[in-house]
């Protein structure tokens, strides 16, 4: 038979967001996304010591295993968080075991589901919210973060590492994620707002409030024994089953 005749399967992943915060113009507006099932060509990316190295080599598998033409800097971190989880089950199956403390658990990621949002919080085709600061009455304004605002966010917290040894992810983060203060959408006003006005315990209720907005696949665990739930862990056997 004719190489030219097979046909690699493929399934269709349904985002958290259901591309509701996509502009229409966006391909994931549409609220899915298509993605081809693991090859020998997926395994090498994961075994690529130069990706593992600089950080990049769940991405370079993403992108590979992604069939749809959009731009993977566009992505919502919480859809792109269910990208990964398809990817494992199309990769290596649904059957993920993990340990915690001393109990190992097997778990059937299939079953793993969006988390449920407020669209009501939503206008279609727009990525920003309004949001008051309980303990100063600030009015702000904010956006959820997509794979491009982390990559120039980790950027920025490398240079100022490397500059001074210091490391500011959660003021730097607060940075991007909010778009106006006050009604001013001035970068340098937003970045001094945050540096010198925003409260500590306003900035962790407002951390809250933005978890609680962002679409999301539910990553929540239920031990059979009843014990506490707690976060699915993504660790290294993830995507590499058979590590000892």
């Amino acid at each position: 038979m004719a190489l030219d005749n097979l046909k690699l399967p493929t399934e269709t992943v349904e985002l958290p967001s259901k591309g509701l915060l996509y502009s229409k113009d966006n391909p994931l507006s549409s609220g899915t996304i298509e993605m081809k099932y693991m090859t020998a060509k997926e395994e090498d990316i994961l075994t690529n010591a130069a990706y593992i190295k600089n950080g990049t080599v769940i991405d370079k598998l993403l992108k590979s295993m992604i069939v749809s033409k959009i731009n993977y800097d566009d992505l919502l971190i919480g859809d792109k968080n269910a990208i990964l989880v398809a990817a494992r089950i199309l990769g290596y199956g649904k059957d993920y075991e993990f340990t915690i403390g001393d109990t190992t658990h097997t778990l059937d990621l299939t079953q793993i589901e969006n988390k449920e949002m407020d669209e009501s919080l939503f206008e279609s085709g727009k990525n920003e919210f309004s949001y008051t600061l309980p303990h100063t009455d600030t009015n702000i304004t904010f956006r959820l973060l997509t794979h491009g605002d982390e990559k120039k966010i980790q950027k920025e917290i490398a240079g100022i590492k490397k500059l001074n040894n210091s490391n500011p992810e959660g003021s730097t983060r607060l940075k991007y994620i909010i778009t106006s203060v006050a009604d001013s959408r001035e970068p340098k006003d937003i970045r001094e707002f945050v540096d010198n006005y925003l409260l500590a315990k306003d900035a962790r209720e407002f951390r809250k409030h933005v978890l609680e907005v962002q679409p999301d696949v539910d990553l929540t665990f239920f031990p059979d024994d009843g014990g506490e739930a707690v976060a699915i862990p993504i660790g290294a056997s993830f995507f590499y089953p058979d590590l000892d």
